[in-house]
């Protein structure tokens, strides 16, 4: 298991839609161990999707521990959400949007299809925390940020922040 490195935005790859995983092989075991090495070390996050660490398929993973208080960790290949219903209102960040946070809405339920590390199909419930995670992460996935679903108002906040941050 390995640290990899976080993008930040801009970077190009942080908006680019990912490729479904076609074969789950060692590669895929591999990634899926550095994402909890990666999550797990020195960065406050509950959840990672590939692209964040520059690769560009569609996995993610979350940490149970923090977001359903078991000790499991939850890795998902190319997810999908089959359902959704409901608004709920929604307090976020980013780990590759360091130390800016702001209000969006989300879906209040969703279902989530897809696959484990080991190839198996999975299906998830999610409410609450797990759910803004599970969809956060999949924005992630389509080259969604998390500010791209600000209001406008929110929007120019981001922008003015950001730029004096660089």
């Amino acid at each position: 298991m390995a640290k990899r490195e976080i993008l930040k935005y801009p970077h190009k790859l942080l908006k680019k839609a990912s490729i479904p995983v076609a074969e789950i092989n060692g590669d895929i075991q591999t990634l899926i161990d550095d994402m909890f090495d990666t999550l797990n070390h020195d960065v406050i996050g509950v959840g990672l999707a590939a692209p964040q660490i520059g690769i560009n398929s569609r996995v993610i993973v979350i940490d149970g521990k923090v977001v359903t208080k078991t000790d499991s960790e939850i890795a998902v290949i190319n997810p999908v959400i089959v359902y959704s219903e409901g608004e709920m209102e929604s307090y976020e960040g980013c780990l590759s949007i360091p130390e800016f946070f702001s209000t969006i809405n989300r879906f209040a339920r969703i279902f989530v299809k897809g696959l484990d590390r080991f190839g198996k199909e999975i299906e998830f419930e999610a409410l609450g925390h797990l759910c803004r995670v599970f969809q956060h992460e999949i924005d992630h996935l389509d080259g969604i940020l998390f500010v791209d679903r600000l209001a406008d108002g929110q929007l120019k906040i981001f922008k003015k922040t950001y730029r004096k941050k660089r």
